[in-house]
């Protein structure tokens, strides 16, 4: 058995969780009205209004049907309603696709703005250098969208680190707690599930990525929520990874 690929989650493994939670999440609550307002004739931004429109129609919780009651109208030009509709799944970190999609858009011009500069660990970029010296490919798996995702990577204190991933994947692959989307990817990156190493600060991701087959870790950090294995390998820094590599 050997390792060729390795399929990273963001948040909590090569980013502190904080940096989402506390940063990214705020910024895109504050600027999702004006964003929204500013770019409603953008072809891109319509479809996803709609999704998301379509997403609220279907969604029965409580939270959800309270909103309904204040603004019945989900249809047409009235975007009031579904722009709380997806600061409340921000609120409540729902991982709806559509929002994905746009909170990507607004981090975006973020980005440009200079207001976000993008946090991750220490050996992260140290790490992601020395595995593409030995051509190990380096895959992202995040429920943030790509663009998200690249922008992360593009924008960080240790300069852009795009081009040092092979593959992205997000939840239009599928769900990361499901064991369908981890063999959807090994297709993807046409390597057989035993060829590759997923790392996340989730059980349920792991439990979901070792039914198909695949090697895992679970990246444990003092400001991760969840502190539980459940029996996968622990990781405390990526570097870590590097002595797992060695084994195979």
């Amino acid at each position: 058995m050997s390792i060729h690929h390795l399929l990273l989650d963001i948040e909590g493994t090569t980013c502190p969780a904080s940096y989402v939670s506390e940063t990214l999440f705020p910024y895109a609550m504050k600027h999702l009205p004006s964003f929204v307002a500013e770019n409603i004739q953008n072809n891109d931004i319509q479809n996803i209004i709609k999704a998301a429109q379509h997403e609220w129609t279907n969604d029965n919780s409580e939270a959800s049907i309270k909103l309904k009651e204040i603004h019945p109208s989900t249809e047409g030009n009235s975007f009031e309603g579904v722009i709380q509709y997806l600061q409340h799944l921000i609120r409540t970190d729902q991982k709806s696709t559509s929002l994905k999609d746009l909170q990507g858009k607004i981090w975006l011009e973020g980005y440009q703005r200079g207001d976000l500069k993008a946090e991750i660990f220490p050996e992260t970029a140290e790490c992601f250098r020395r595995w593409a010296q030995d051509n190990i490919f380096i895959s992202s798996y995040s429920s943030g969208s790509i663009q998200a995702q690249k922008l992360l990577y593009k924008h960080t204190d240790c300069g852009d680190l795009c081009s040092l991933i092979h593959q992205w994947f997000d939840t239009h692959t599928g769900s990361k707690k499901r064991a369908q989307s981890y063999s959807t990817i090994s297709q993807h990156l046409k390597a057989s599930p035993r060829n590759i190493l997923f790392v996340s600060d989730s059980s349920e991701e792991c439990d979901a990525a070792s039914e198909t087959g695949m090697l895992t870790l679970f990246s444990l950090r003092n400001s991760n929520p969840d502190q539980n294995s459940n029996g996968h390998g622990v990781i405390q820094s990526l570097h870590e990874i590097s002595n797992y590599l060695e084994q195979y």
